[in-house]
């Protein structure tokens, strides 16, 4: 059995010690926020926050992690009132938003150790993939993260109040306008 905390909360994994944490944290305790992208450490979408530091999941055997805290994306704020989740909604950083979770956990790992990083060690830091290409409105975003963390900005997350809702979700539509409708005889 290994025993460590996730989110806050004692887990008892009865799995194999030799499992990534990846899996134990997706299969046995449904956090799914956690991604599995190349299964080796390259590519970040599977980073977690380990005592602090941000690893990368899929290469980290739970029977090597005893005792430590780990934290994921669905335990760093159910509310997405962490700086860095702010950020990165506030300048769209998103596209497909498969990297997102472990960008955001890559992030919040730098601006814990450095409250106000310059552009050449986000980049130096951030060594997570994306595939959309976002990294320029990635950089921006960590460095209003960081921004928010020092309490130099604020990001008003509250909705408008002449926001419809069912507008608010509505899809966005295409970028190409539809083809014309053929003629029926």
């Amino acid at each position: 059995m290994t025993r460590f905390t996730v989110n806050n909360q004692p887990v008892e994994y009865e799995l194999d010690p030799a499992t990534p944490l990846l899996w134990a944290l997706r299969d046995a305790s449904n956090l799914t926020g956690t991604k599995y992208g190349c299964g080796t450490g390259e590519c970040g979408a599977c980073t977690v926050d380990i005592d602090g530091k941000a690893v990368r999941s899929c290469t980290v055997a739970i029977g090597n992690i005893e005792g430590v805290f780990v934290t994921t994306i669905e335990g760093l704020s159910r509310d997405r009132s962490h700086p860095v989740q702010q950020a990165f909604l506030a300048s769209n950083v998103g596209q497909c938003g498969y990297c997102i979770p472990g960008l955001v956990m890559t992030a919040q790992a730098l601006i814990r150790a450095n409250r106000n990083p310059g552009e050449d060690q986000i980049k130096a830091a951030i060594t997570n993939l994306c595939r959309c290409g976002s990294y320029p409105r990635i950089v921006a975003a960590i460095q209003q993260a960081a921004a928010i963390a020092r309490g130099d900005e604020t990001i008003d997350t509250t909705p408008r109040p002449d926001t419809d809702p069912a507008e608010a979700a509505r899809a966005v539509p295409a970028l190409a306008p539809p083809p014309p409708k053929r003629p029926t005889s």
